[in-house]
């Protein structure tokens, strides 16, 4: 599994136990506690990157892919460009930086706890503008348990390098080189803007443009719009069947491209859509947005977990029994690994 995490550069973690259920639905015989025992283990580590959200990466990512979206950080309100125009004005950016460093790899510390601790050394300013000032200009792992199966705790932070032992690095121009040969294994056939919106890093056309002599260049049926591929990559007939899947939201199907029309049309797309803050997670039928899903846990012990199934009709038709039948099913194997202390379970199928 730890291979997985790597190939698709990264998973999606802004929710802690994503990665699990993502995992399940990608590999057989997935086993959550030997995923969170990389995670304990420091084999795998969560932080912001890629677009400025919580991924679960590998120690090699981990260290190199924060600075190479370090700019997506610095240019949020909260980032380096905005924030001592505005709420911090008058303190020194490199001394609040060596001082939130400091603080955290002294001990690692929630954001309420570095923030308290920042207001100390900083008096006058918002603690809450201190502490998030900084966690968008360090490199900051959510310490375990958070993200372990079965356990968890406030999200508290600590340097990467401190929880490594291991220096973080900016890649080079190889370096980001190979990501983009990585990110077309895990997403292509894709264009610069799709993994410009994957990634959040802006001016990468020029890096394909160095790569092409070595890829494969294909045209979107429906845009026009050039894809790149790597030569030996698996392009599967388009009427290969998928079993149904279902997918945590955020995942990375969905946010792998700018043009998510490939696995998600419109119809689909509003239904899905909750708020400003993404999608509801998702089913797929052929490989396609069908559906979403959502897990209720009884408060008592002894009620039954409800996984609760909306499969949507698309253009007024029905999902066929018989692929209802197949996701009943998938959904009933997902219950049981989501809630395996639970004594009973229900699929309600919609």
């Amino acid at each position: 599994m730890l291979e997985v995490v790597r190939h698709l550069v990264g998973m999606q973690s802004q929710i802690p136990l994503n990665p699990y259920t993502a995992l399940w639905s990608r590999l057989t015989g997935f086993d959550a506690a030997e995923a969170s025992a990389l995670l304990a283990g420091r084999e795998t580590v969560r932080l912001s990157t890629l677009r400025g959200t919580i991924h679960l990466h590998d120690v090699d990512d981990a260290l190199q892919l924060r600075a190479f979206c370090q700019g997506v950080h610095e240019a949020t309100p909260f980032g380096e460009r905005v924030v001592f125009r505005r709420q911090l004005a008058g303190i020194e950016p490199e001394e609040l930086w060596a001082a939130g460093r400091a603080l955290l790899e002294e001990a690692p510390r929630t954001t309420a706890a570095l923030g308290k601790a920042l207001a100390e050394r900083f008096p006058g300013y918002e603690p809450s503008a201190l502490s998030t000032a900084v966690r968008y200009k360090l490199s900051l792992v959510q310490v375990t348990p958070r993200g372990e199966w079965g356990r968890s705790q406030a999200p508290t932070l600590t340097t990467v390098e401190a929880w490594l032992g291991r220096p973080q690095r900016t890649p080079d121009a190889t370096a980001v080189e190979a990501l983009v040969v990585r990110y077309l294994a895990a997403f292509g056939p894709a264009s610069v803007q799709d993994m410009q919106a994957w990634c959040g890093v802006t001016r990468l056309g020029e890096v394909f443009e160095r790569l092409r002599p070595d890829l494969v260049v294909l045209a979107d049926a429906t845009t026009g719009r050039e894809l790149f591929d790597l030569p030996d990559a698996p392009r599967p007939d388009p009427e290969t069947p998928a079993p149904p899947r279902f997918l945590p939201d955020y995942d990375n199907v969905l946010i792998g491209h700018e043009n998510r029309a490939r696995v998600l049309d419109d119809e689909a797309r509003v239904r899905l859509f909750v708020n400003n803050n993404g999608y509801r997670p998702s089913v797929l039928v052929d490989g396609r947005v069908a559906g979403a899903w959502s897990l209720v846990k009884g408060r008592r012990k002894d009620d039954p977990a409800v996984l609760d199934v909306e499969l949507f009709a698309r253009g007024g038709v029905r999902v066929p029994g018989e692929v209802r039948d197949q996701v009943e099913a998938e959904a009933a194997d997902l219950l049981t690994f989501l809630t395996p202390e639970a004594s009973a379970g229900e699929v309600h199928l919609h």
